[in-house]
């Protein structure tokens, strides 16, 4: 049985949103939906964003974070880097603001020195696993978007997905 004080602190409990999404951004996407979605959950009580760090959608995310943190300073974002140098096949425009992300996040979880096989899978379920809320732009039955969006409803089914 639960006591009030286990109660307060079950309730008060500081809510995490991982993303997910494709790097290829599609003509639905919407970007004002997708800073609607992220005020809707700092609402809801989230105060940490996961982020993978990715070109397309985890860049673009991870910009809208920071843009809305002026609003609301007490969010945070984590950056979570595959492997150390994650970035060095990224456009040059791409790479500098991957640079310029890092700097402003409020902390860099880097889960690998060099790349291997099955790194990105594990920086997928690393956010996961984190996150009450998984925010995700999910298209299409396969790939690392899908994969991470299976795997959070498997692992999490009482957890929430907010898809755009």
């Amino acid at each position: 049985m639960v006591n009030e004080r286990q109660l307060s602190m079950i309730q008060n409990k500081i809510k995490t949103c991982a993303f997910t999404g494709h790097r290829n951004l599609g003509d639905d996407f919407s970007v004002k939906e997708l800073e609607k979605q992220i005020q809707e959950v700092i609402k809801k009580g989230v105060e940490i964003f996961y982020n993978g760090m990715a070109m397309g959608f985890d860049l673009l995310a991870a910009e809208r974070v920071l843009y809305i943190k002026r609003k609301f300073p007490n969010i945070k974002l984590i950056a979570c880097v595959p492997f150390y140098g994650q970035e060095k096949s990224f456009k040059e425009t791409d790479k500098k603001r991957y640079a310029k992300i890092l700097k402003k996040a409020d902390e860099v979880v880097i889960l690998s020195e060099k790349y291997y096989k099955g790194c990105l899978h594990e920086r997928n379920r690393y956010m996961a696993e984190r996150g009450d809320i998984l925010l995700a732009y999910c298209k299409q039955e396969s790939g690392g978007t899908a994969y991470t969006v299976k795997y959070f409803k498997k692992n999490f089914p009482e957890r929430e997905i907010i898809f755009l």
